[in-house]
Protein backbone atom coordinates (compact mmCIF):
# COMPACT_ATOMS: atom_id res chain seq x y z
CA UNK A 1 0.00 0.00 0.00
CA UNK A 2 1.52 3.47 -0.82
CA UNK A 3 1.96 5.95 2.21
CA UNK A 4 0.38 9.18 1.59
CA UNK A 5 2.65 11.58 3.40
CA UNK A 6 6.47 12.48 3.54
CA UNK A 7 9.49 14.18 5.61
CA UNK A 8 12.21 13.75 2.97
CA UNK A 9 15.58 15.06 3.87
CA UNK A 10 18.57 16.68 1.38
CA UNK A 11 20.98 14.36 0.66
CA UNK A 12 24.72 15.19 0.02
CA UNK A 13 24.31 16.55 -3.59
CA UNK A 14 21.41 18.58 -3.13
CA UNK A 15 18.75 16.42 -4.19
CA UNK A 16 15.48 15.65 -1.92
CA UNK A 17 13.51 13.17 -3.23
CA UNK A 18 9.61 13.35 -3.04
CA UNK A 19 7.16 10.86 -5.86
CA UNK A 20 9.28 9.01 -8.41
CA UNK A 21 7.33 6.62 -10.63
CA UNK A 22 8.93 3.47 -8.51
CA UNK A 23 9.22 4.04 -4.35
CA UNK A 24 6.33 4.14 -2.36
CA UNK A 25 4.23 7.39 -3.43
CA UNK A 26 4.21 5.73 -6.87
CA UNK A 27 0.60 6.41 -6.85
CA UNK A 28 0.72 10.16 -7.55
CA UNK A 29 1.61 9.06 -11.37
CA UNK A 30 4.55 12.12 -11.09
CA UNK A 31 7.95 12.53 -10.25
CA UNK A 32 8.58 15.55 -7.74
CA UNK A 33 11.96 16.58 -6.25
CA UNK A 34 13.70 19.69 -4.85
CA UNK A 35 17.35 20.83 -5.15
CA UNK A 36 19.51 22.91 -3.46
CA UNK A 37 21.78 24.85 -5.84
CA UNK A 38 25.06 26.79 -5.23
CA UNK A 39 26.69 30.11 -6.86
CA UNK A 40 27.70 29.02 -10.47
CA UNK A 41 26.34 24.90 -9.93
CA UNK A 42 24.25 23.83 -12.75
CA UNK A 43 21.87 21.05 -13.15
CA UNK A 44 20.38 19.76 -16.50
CA UNK A 45 16.76 17.88 -16.60
CA UNK A 46 15.87 16.33 -19.59
CA UNK A 47 13.26 13.10 -19.91
CA UNK A 48 13.16 10.69 -22.82
CA UNK A 49 9.48 10.50 -22.27
CA UNK A 50 8.02 12.66 -19.93
CA UNK A 51 7.22 16.27 -19.78
CA UNK A 52 9.35 18.43 -17.16
CA UNK A 53 8.39 21.74 -15.35
CA UNK A 54 10.60 23.47 -13.26
CA UNK A 55 9.46 26.11 -10.43
CA UNK A 56 12.00 28.84 -8.67
CA UNK A 57 11.17 28.52 -4.74
CA UNK A 58 13.73 30.75 -4.08
CA UNK A 59 16.90 32.82 -4.82
CA UNK A 60 18.26 33.69 -8.53
CA UNK A 61 19.27 31.76 -11.18
CA UNK A 62 19.47 31.52 -15.08
CA UNK A 63 17.19 29.29 -16.61
CA UNK A 64 18.43 28.25 -20.45
CA UNK A 65 15.89 26.21 -23.02
CA UNK A 66 16.20 26.61 -26.85
CA UNK A 67 19.02 28.45 -26.56
CA UNK A 68 17.93 31.05 -24.52
CA UNK A 69 18.83 32.58 -21.37
CA UNK A 70 16.33 33.91 -18.74
CA UNK A 71 17.43 35.76 -15.43
CA UNK A 72 14.81 35.30 -12.25
CA UNK A 73 15.13 36.28 -8.95
CA UNK A 74 12.75 35.24 -5.99
CA UNK A 75 13.70 36.23 -2.15
CA UNK A 76 11.04 33.42 -1.37
CA UNK A 77 7.52 32.23 -1.56
CA UNK A 78 5.52 34.37 0.66
CA UNK A 79 6.97 37.72 -1.25
CA UNK A 80 7.74 36.94 -4.95
CA UNK A 81 5.38 34.89 -7.55
CA UNK A 82 6.55 32.47 -9.11
CA UNK A 83 9.21 31.68 -12.30
CA UNK A 84 8.63 28.44 -14.13
CA UNK A 85 9.97 26.80 -16.64
CA UNK A 86 7.83 23.81 -18.40
CA UNK A 87 9.01 21.62 -21.46
CA UNK A 88 8.14 18.48 -23.30
CA UNK A 89 9.79 15.06 -23.68
CA UNK A 90 13.15 14.84 -25.14
CA UNK A 91 13.45 18.93 -24.66
CA UNK A 92 15.91 20.09 -21.67
CA UNK A 93 16.07 22.99 -19.21
CA UNK A 94 19.36 23.61 -17.78
CA UNK A 95 19.14 25.82 -13.87
CA UNK A 96 22.33 27.55 -13.11
CA UNK A 97 22.80 29.10 -9.75
CA UNK A 98 23.66 32.55 -9.39
CA UNK A 99 23.23 32.47 -5.49
CA UNK A 100 21.93 30.10 -2.66
CA UNK A 101 19.01 28.62 -4.71
CA UNK A 102 16.16 26.51 -4.42
CA UNK A 103 13.80 24.92 -7.24
CA UNK A 104 11.31 22.50 -7.31
CA UNK A 105 10.84 19.70 -10.31
CA UNK A 106 7.70 18.01 -11.44
CA UNK A 107 7.37 15.44 -14.12
CA UNK A 108 4.87 12.92 -15.59
CA UNK A 109 4.83 10.72 -18.69
CA UNK A 110 3.33 12.44 -21.71
CA UNK A 111 4.06 11.83 -25.62
CA UNK A 112 2.45 15.19 -26.45
CA UNK A 113 5.20 17.60 -28.34
CA UNK A 114 4.57 21.33 -27.50
CA UNK A 115 6.66 24.63 -26.99
CA UNK A 116 8.95 24.91 -23.89
CA UNK A 117 7.23 27.73 -21.51
CA UNK A 118 8.94 30.38 -19.58
CA UNK A 119 5.89 31.12 -16.82
CA UNK A 120 6.50 34.76 -15.15
CA UNK A 121 4.92 36.23 -11.93
CA UNK A 122 2.73 37.84 -13.99
CA UNK A 123 1.11 35.06 -15.66
CA UNK A 124 0.47 33.42 -12.03
CA UNK A 125 -0.93 36.10 -9.87
CA UNK A 126 -2.18 35.41 -6.37
CA UNK A 127 -5.79 36.05 -6.29
CA UNK A 128 -7.61 35.92 -2.63
CA UNK A 129 -9.75 32.90 -1.71
CA UNK A 130 -12.33 32.70 0.63
CA UNK A 131 -11.74 36.44 2.14
CA UNK A 132 -14.32 36.63 4.98
CA UNK A 133 -15.58 33.37 4.24
CA UNK A 134 -15.94 30.53 7.20
CA UNK A 135 -14.94 32.54 10.55
CA UNK A 136 -13.21 34.66 8.42
CA UNK A 137 -10.34 31.62 9.57
CA UNK A 138 -9.84 29.87 5.53
CA UNK A 139 -8.22 33.05 3.73
CA UNK A 140 -5.70 32.15 1.39
CA UNK A 141 -3.95 33.11 -1.90
CA UNK A 142 -3.69 31.01 -4.98
CA UNK A 143 -2.23 31.07 -7.89
CA UNK A 144 -1.90 28.06 -11.30
CA UNK A 145 0.83 28.83 -12.87
CA UNK A 146 -0.63 26.17 -15.52
CA UNK A 147 -3.65 23.36 -16.06
CA UNK A 148 -5.72 22.09 -18.35
CA UNK A 149 -7.51 25.68 -19.27
CA UNK A 150 -3.49 27.04 -19.98
CA UNK A 151 -1.91 24.21 -20.58
CA UNK A 152 -4.01 21.62 -22.41
CA UNK A 153 -1.33 19.33 -23.97
CA UNK A 154 -0.09 18.78 -20.63
CA UNK A 155 -0.82 16.10 -18.09
CA UNK A 156 -0.36 17.56 -15.32
CA UNK A 157 -0.85 21.15 -13.20
CA UNK A 158 1.22 22.93 -11.17
CA UNK A 159 -0.15 25.96 -8.13
CA UNK A 160 0.85 27.63 -5.11
CA UNK A 161 -0.75 28.43 -1.99
CA UNK A 162 0.08 30.56 0.74
CA UNK A 163 -2.34 30.65 3.70
CA UNK A 164 -2.65 33.45 6.49
CA UNK A 165 -1.49 32.68 9.49
CA UNK A 166 -3.80 30.33 11.51
CA UNK A 167 -5.82 29.59 8.78
CA UNK A 168 -7.14 26.67 6.27
CA UNK A 169 -7.03 25.75 2.55
CA UNK A 170 -8.04 23.24 0.78
CA UNK A 171 -11.64 24.50 2.44
CA UNK A 172 -14.46 22.94 2.31
CA UNK A 173 -13.12 19.63 2.46
CA UNK A 174 -13.14 18.17 -1.34
CA UNK A 175 -11.69 15.68 -3.18
CA UNK A 176 -11.55 14.84 -6.46
CA UNK A 177 -10.00 11.45 -8.70
CA UNK A 178 -6.85 12.61 -9.60
CA UNK A 179 -3.91 12.14 -7.53
CA UNK A 180 -2.19 15.74 -5.80
CA UNK A 181 0.55 16.02 -4.26
CA UNK A 182 1.39 19.20 -1.15
CA UNK A 183 4.99 20.13 -1.15
CA UNK A 184 4.65 22.57 2.37
CA UNK A 185 7.29 25.50 3.60
CA UNK A 186 6.71 27.59 6.89
CA UNK A 187 8.12 31.09 7.25
CA UNK A 188 9.93 29.95 10.30
CA UNK A 189 11.59 26.94 10.79
CA UNK A 190 9.14 25.73 13.95
CA UNK A 191 6.25 26.67 11.53
CA UNK A 192 3.82 23.31 11.71
CA UNK A 193 0.46 22.50 10.51
CA UNK A 194 -1.89 19.86 9.73
CA UNK A 195 -2.75 17.64 6.82
CA UNK A 196 -5.84 16.06 6.15
CA UNK A 197 -5.32 12.70 4.29
CA UNK A 198 -8.53 11.05 3.94
CA UNK A 199 -9.20 10.20 7.62
CA UNK A 200 -5.53 10.56 8.63
CA UNK A 201 -4.38 13.48 10.12
CA UNK A 202 -0.12 14.43 10.06
CA UNK A 203 1.72 16.81 11.36
CA UNK A 204 2.94 18.95 8.51
CA UNK A 205 6.85 21.29 8.89
CA UNK A 206 8.84 22.63 6.36
CA UNK A 207 9.95 20.59 3.65
CA UNK A 208 7.02 17.74 3.82
CA UNK A 209 4.40 16.85 1.75
CA UNK A 210 1.50 15.06 1.26
CA UNK A 211 1.08 12.50 -1.46
CA UNK A 212 -3.13 12.39 -1.87
CA UNK A 213 -4.71 9.70 -3.52
CA UNK A 214 -7.37 10.35 -5.70
CA UNK A 215 -10.97 10.36 -4.12
CA UNK A 216 -9.52 11.47 -0.59
CA UNK A 217 -10.50 14.42 1.22
CA UNK A 218 -7.51 16.74 1.84
CA UNK A 219 -8.01 20.14 3.44
CA UNK A 220 -5.02 21.61 5.16
CA UNK A 221 -4.38 24.12 8.53
CA UNK A 222 -1.46 26.18 9.60
CA UNK A 223 -0.79 27.06 13.34
CA UNK A 224 -1.46 30.36 14.65
CA UNK A 225 1.99 32.58 14.01
CA UNK A 226 2.91 30.90 11.42
CA UNK A 227 2.50 31.44 7.35
CA UNK A 228 2.26 28.05 5.34
CA UNK A 229 3.44 27.81 1.45
CA UNK A 230 1.70 24.94 -0.18
CA UNK A 231 3.07 23.86 -3.81
CA UNK A 232 0.18 21.46 -5.49
CA UNK A 233 0.61 19.03 -8.03
CA UNK A 234 -1.84 17.80 -9.94
CA UNK A 235 -1.96 14.85 -12.34
CA UNK A 236 -4.35 14.39 -15.24
CA UNK A 237 -5.91 11.07 -15.38
CA UNK A 238 -6.36 9.75 -18.96
CA UNK A 239 -10.09 11.11 -20.29
CA UNK A 240 -10.63 12.51 -16.93
CA UNK A 241 -8.48 16.05 -16.41
CA UNK A 242 -8.67 18.17 -13.15
CA UNK A 243 -10.96 20.77 -13.52
CA UNK A 244 -10.93 24.27 -11.77
CA UNK A 245 -14.46 24.49 -12.50
CA UNK A 246 -15.74 20.75 -10.88
CA UNK A 247 -17.50 20.92 -7.81
CA UNK A 248 -15.12 18.92 -5.88
CA UNK A 249 -16.27 19.75 -1.80
CA UNK A 250 -17.67 17.18 -0.01
CA UNK A 251 -21.75 18.06 0.15
CA UNK A 252 -21.90 17.26 4.01
CA UNK A 253 -20.66 21.00 4.44
CA UNK A 254 -22.21 22.55 1.70
CA UNK A 255 -24.37 24.37 4.18
CA UNK A 256 -21.27 26.17 5.00
CA UNK A 257 -21.31 29.01 2.12
CA UNK A 258 -24.88 30.30 3.46
CA UNK A 259 -23.30 30.65 7.05
CA UNK A 260 -21.98 34.09 7.78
Amino acid sequence: MSKVFGYPKFDNSGEMILTTHQNEYKDMLMDVRVYTLKPEESRTFSREDEEIAVLLLKGEVVFKFDDKKHLATREGVFTEGPYCVHCCRGESITVEGKEESEILVQTTHNQSVFPTKLYLPEDAPWRPVCAGKFGNVANRRVNTIFDLEIAPYSNMVLGEVLNDKGNWSGYLPHRHPQPEVYYFRFDRPEGFGASFVGDEVYKSVDHSFSAIPGGALHPQVVAPGFQMYTCWMIRHLEGKPWNQTDRNEDERYLWLHEVD
